[in-house]
Formats: structure tokens, sequence, C-alpha cells
């Protein structure tokens, strides 16, 4: 691999919002996940888990339900009161209406997808008619004394199930009226509690109700008797969430104990077809509240209070055992929260509500190969710039030199000008910025700092030129005709001449910068662009897709490399394939044009294109025998792929000279210590 410098960074205090509400589209195949900041975030689980699309969050918006209807439009709801519809194309808020009804803690569409129920505080429920453009107001159902917590509406579509406080009410859907009230019983362990919280219910074909509550029970209600039919108690402490299978064969509920319980339908005997619930399954992947919980057709998916989104697949449901039918745990946003200035050895940390830029550590020491060196000159922070108003930072980026800061909201872009004099620093904002730049998804300076791109929401690249305290707007590349995409991933050549950039959907494009035009298209892909970036030997554009394949694409030829046809041809290395954590950063050596760095959450890739590819029978991870062996075997077993697995998770990693390297971890156990602390659990022997 070379020996290399690395310094590595630990200081970046990035804590991942805790996960409210998860909602699964068995349509599209797409999971939608709120956090607790109002973050919403869209993953596609056909293409690896990958999460494709978010909406930043907002200080107003406390999401407390998710929703897909028909048409894959998706809605959530909150505790400001308010309905939102989000556009999945602009990935902006389409519109916000007001439900008069305080604040609204849950939210049902139904099975037609073309109505929408929402639960008050003050104990009504609304019927809303959804409509192409929006939604709109049909009717009040009969108004309950307390606040309604969950909705589940009948497959048939005939009647409603909500969850209160002490009791659950089944609605007929045509009228609104109350035809049923069954009574929860408060009683726990023979204990009698005040209250008992219905977190959750789910209306079933056969006229069952299931519920799960604050007195750690799960039960099932006949709603046309209104009797209590089977009751299992799961937990000490509250059943907080409740997802039921399409097929009604299976469901998962969610405890604040951090455990996840599958329950199947299953014969009484084997000779019967009478069949009954049973808890088949406990697994516990989380450490905290689990909040949410979703069951696909192949998995269980769950998240909660420690920020992890778990997907447990079911082994029974998975057709061919591969890595597919392996447990993952997506912690980490699938793009980028850090930048460099590499002339200056800064980076630049992102935050929902703040940046901190930080000059690099230095030092005089020298050591051999793994040794640790002791700082000469710590790290300093030179820079906490706080953005005002509600809204989350959507991108950030720092010119290479350090001289430019930009940052984006919803509402507002915000560029500035950084002058260093010793150790002094100094910022002045720039004025007056154009009202196209704001909603700017990515943001990229050249690698000289004379010009600034801004990918917008509309599908539209902007390119300004950056002048001794202002801008001048040069030009902007118009979306292709019939084709509104935002455009997410940039990347831009180091001698500032070519532009690529990737949308949401369709392929990469490339801009010619001197001419203001398109250059090329490269052919489009199955799988979403994750990373890309282009060599400055060569301009060869390099391409990572969440399937993981990588391409190299001549942008002068406008046709992929013959390295790159050589790899499709051959194929990458299973091992290489199966990595379940995307490529999000990608740079190359500046003095050696073969080689290619990049890395995903847990690994970090030198590939050099001048060795051969290892095939399935090699050994992925280890290329090289032991140092004693002979330079001539050393050379004949070797292949392209150097990997190290010595710094995770890692967030970042770039090169900052030809010997310097720099990478941002965040260890899962500082996460750990920054959450709220679990419920205590009583354990054997102690």
């Amino acid at each position: 691999m070379g020996e290399f410098n690395v310094h590595r960074v630990r200081f970046f205090n990035y804590v991942p919002s805790g996960i409210r509400c998860v909602a699964y589209n068995n349509q599209s195949n797409r999971l939608a996940v709120s956090r607790t900041d109002g973050t919403v975030e869209i993953y596609n689980l056909s293409a690896n888990y990958f999460q494709e699309k978010f909406f930043p969050g907002h200080e107003s918006r406390a999401t407390e339900a998710l929703c897909w209807a028909k048409g894959q439009r998706l809605f959530s709801a909150g505790l400001n009161g308010e309905i939102i519809e989000y556009d999945l194309q602009e990935l902006t808020i389409k519109y916000a209406v007001d439900a008069f009804g305080g604040p609204i803690w849950s939210m049902a569409a139904s099975p037609s997808g073309s109505q929408l129920l929402v639960g008050c505080e003050d104990g009504s429920v609304k019927l809303f008619q959804i409509t192409p453009d929006r939604i709109q107001f049909e009717r009040n159902f009969d108004r309950q004394k307390s606040r309604i917590l969950s909705l589940s509406w009948h497959p048939a579509g005939t009647h409603v199930a909500a969850g209160s406080i002490d009791y659950i009410s089944v609605f007929d859907a045509k009228s609104g009226s109350a035809v049923g009230k069954m009574l929860v019983d408060r009683q726990y362990m023979g204990v009698s509690r005040r209250k008992c919280i219905v977190w959750g219910v789910a209306f079933l074909s056969d006229g069952a109700v299931v519920s799960v509550d604050s007195a750690g029970k799960v039960q099932i209600w006949d709603s046309a008797t209104r009797t209590l039919v089977k009751s299992h108690l799961v937990s000490n402490a509250d059943v907080q969430s409740i997802a039921v299978s399409d097929q009604e064969d299976s469901f998962v509920v969610g405890t604040a104990e951090g455990t996840v319980f599958h329950f199947q339908l299953v014969p009484v005997t084997s000779s019967s077809s009478e069949k009954q619930w049973v808890r088949t399954k406990p697994f516990q992947h989380h450490t905290h509240d689990v909040r949410a919980v979703a069951h696909s057709p192949t998995a269980l998916i769950s998240g909660g209070t420690d920020t992890h989104l778990v997907i447990r697949p079911l082994m029974e449901k998975v057709e061919v055992k591969n890595y597919d039918a392996a447990l993952r745990k997506i912690t980490f946003p699938h793009r980028r929260l850090v930048s460099c200035a590499k002339k200056k050895q800064l980076l630049l940390f992102q935050f929902a509500h703040h940046l901190e830029l930080w000059r690099l550590g230095s030092t005089v020491a020298t050591g051999k190969n793994g040794d640790t060196l002791p700082l000469s000159k710590n790290a300093d922070h030179l820079l906490h710039l706080k953005t005002k108003g509600p809204e989350n930072i959507i991108c950030s980026s720092v010119s290479s030199c350090g001289g430019w800061i930009a940052c984006s909201t919803a509402s507002r872009f915000f560029l500035y000008r950084l002058n260093y004099e010793h150790d002094n620093i100094s910022l002045q904002r720039v004025s007056k910025m154009p009202v196209f730049l704001r909603s700017a998804l990515q943001i990229l300076f050249s690698e000289d700092s004379t010009k600034l791109f801004v990918a917008s929401n509309q599908g539209s690249l902007h390119v300004i030129r950056l002048l001794e305290g202002g801008f001048k707007h040069l030009h902007t590349f118009q979306p292709q005709s019939g084709t509104v995409q935002s455009m997410c991933l940039l990347a831009v050549s180091p001698d500032g001449n070519w532009l690529a950039a990737s949308g949401t959907s369709a392929g990469v494009h490339v801009y010619n910068v001197k001419q203001l035009k398109l250059h090329c298209t490269v052919p489009a892909y199955n799988f979403p662009v994750t990373a890309l970036a282009i060599s400055p030997n060569t301009n060869n554009l390099v391409i990572a897709h969440s399937d993981q394949q990588v391409f190299e694409y001549s942008i002068p030829d406008k046709q992929y490399t013959e390295w790159s046809r050589a790899v499709q041809k051959q194929g990458f290395h299973h091992l290489w394939l199966q990595r379940d954590t995307p490529i999000t950063h990608i740079s190359f050596h500046p003095k050696r044009p073969m080689h290619i760095l990049l890395h995903d959450t847990y690994m970090f890739c030198l590939i050099d294109k001048s060795l051969p590819l290892p095939n399935d029978k090699t050994l992925l991870y280890n290329p090289l025998p032991p140092t004693n062996e002979s330079d001539v075997i050393r050379r004949r077993t070797a292949h392209a792929f150097k990997i190290s697995k010595k710094y995770k998770p890692l967030l970042f990693m770039d090169l900052l000279d030809e010997k310097t390297l720099v990478a941002v971890e965040r260890p899962l156990d500082d996460i750990v210590a920054q959450l709220p602390p679990p419920i205590k659990k009583k354990k054997f022997g102690t």
C-alpha cells in the first residue's frame, strides 16, 4: 500500500439523532425513517440498503408519525399539529396542513391509499381525502376523552382501531361513529398502575386487534365481541411499537428495554387447522428504547433511541442464503459530513445547526511503521459557526486554500470569507446571495478556490466565480428537458475544466466548465451513485455505486477505460461485493496516476491499476505474504486491492499530500456515552 503519515482524528463530536418512526413501502421496496430532530431519510432496500434521499430536520418538527400513501407519496405528522407531504423529486416539503386538533400523535393511510387518518391530542380522529395535488379535510370521527396515540385500518377499509389511554376504540370508517370500546387492564404483575397507554394497535383481516401497551403486554382482542382473546406479558417496561406482515402470519414488537420480539401464527397441533399467535424469537440488537418497527417480506426492521437502524433478515423467508441474509446495522448517514482544506490542513465538521473548523496538529518526531507519534502542536479549534433559525444544515464545504466556507439550509445560503493572520482568524459574511442558491443539496469549490459549484434541488447546477469579498454568477446548467431530479453528488477536475454531477435516479452528467455546456452523459446504471471523483492526470471519472461496483470512465474519450472493461469482464471479488456500507469518498495520489483511494465506513482501500485483479480464490484482505518472503514471491502474489481495516468507523479519509493521510473516526462507544441511560435490567448474579 505504501507508507503514509496518518492524522487520526477523533474529535468530531458527531452524535446521530434517535429514530422515531419507520414506514415500509412494499411497492417500491423503500423504507422511510424519521429522526427526533425532524430529519427524514429514504432507504432503497433493493439498492443494498442505500440512503438515497434525505430531508433536513427542523427544530419545530417533532415527527411522531410517518406513512406512505397511494402513488408512493410520503406523509408525516408531529407535535406541531401539521401534516406534511414530501416532494420525493425535489427533496423538499411540498406543503404543510394544520389539522386543528393540537399535537398529532398517530397517522395511518387507508388500505386503498386514498384517505389519511390522524389522531390528535384533543381526542379527535380526523379523516383527510388524498387528492392528486394535496390533502383535503373530509370529516371528524367521534371524539374520545383522551389523546389518540395509535391508529390502524382494517385491511378491507371498513373499520378503524384507535389506541388511547386505558382503552381501544373501534370506529366505523364510513360514518365515523364509535361502534365499540375495549378497556385495557391496568394491572402489571398484580399491581394496579395509574394509567395504561396503548402505544400501538394493528387491525387484522379476521377482525382481531393486536395492541401493545405501557404495561409490557401484547394483547389480542376480538373486535366484534370486544373481548380479550389472548395476552402475552413480554417486558418489564413499555412495549412501544408494532408492525404486521402483509400476509398477516407474523408481527414484530419493540420494547423500551431494547428487545424486539417476533410473533408467528402457528397451528395449535401438527394436525390441527386451528392456529394461534406464539412468541417465537427475541432479538437484542438495541441498547435503548425501540421506538419504531417495520416488517418487510424478508426482514424485521427496528430503530430507536440508540440511533441504529437494524435490519434482521428472516432466514425462512430468504431464498438464497448469501450475504443478503446477514444482519445489518446502519448508524451513520451515507453522505459526507466532513470536508478538507488540504493546503491549510483544515477540517470542516458539519453538525445539525453549526459548523466547526479545526486545524490539524503536527509532530516533529519520527518512527517506524505502526508507531504512534506524539504531537508537538495540538489540533486547534479555530471556528464555531452557528446558523440562525430552526433549520438544519443540508450541506457544507471549505475551499482547498481554507479561505472560503459555504453552507446551505432549506431557505438560506451562506458564504463566508476567512482571513488568517498568524494565530488569529477573521470571518466576513458575503451578503446578498442569490435566492436560487438556497436549498442547495451539494456545494463544491474548485481546486484553485476561484469557483463555487452549487447543485440545487431543481436539478440545475450553478457556477459562481469567487472574488475578494464577493462573487459573480457565471452560468447555470439547466436539467435535461423533461426531467426534474435533484443533483446530490458533484466532482470537479483538479484543472477546473470538467464538472461531473449525479442525480438521485438518472446517470452521471459531465459538463465542460470552460465552454459552459454539457459534454456527455455516462450510461445509466441500475444502482444509485454513492461517490465520484475525477483523476488529476487523466481526467478519468471514477464512479462507485451502491452495489459496490466501481467504474472508470474517460471524459475526453467519452467511453469506459480499458481497466474498467477488464474489471467488469472478470468481476470483483465476492468479499468486495458483500460489504454492506457504501463507498462515500474517492481520491487520487497526485504522483501515482495508477492509484485510486476510496473508503467506506469500515475499510480504506488503495486500488493499484497496474497490478492484476484478485479472483475469488485469492485472499482479498491479506494480499501480501509475510515480510520474510522474497520480493519475487511478494510481487507474484500481490493484487490490485490493498485494504486496511485499522480505522473505523470511518467518516472521512483523504490525502493531504503525497505522504500524509487524514482519517476521521467516530467510535461507537463515544456515541453511546452521550445517549440517555437505558432502562436498568436485573442480571443474573448481580
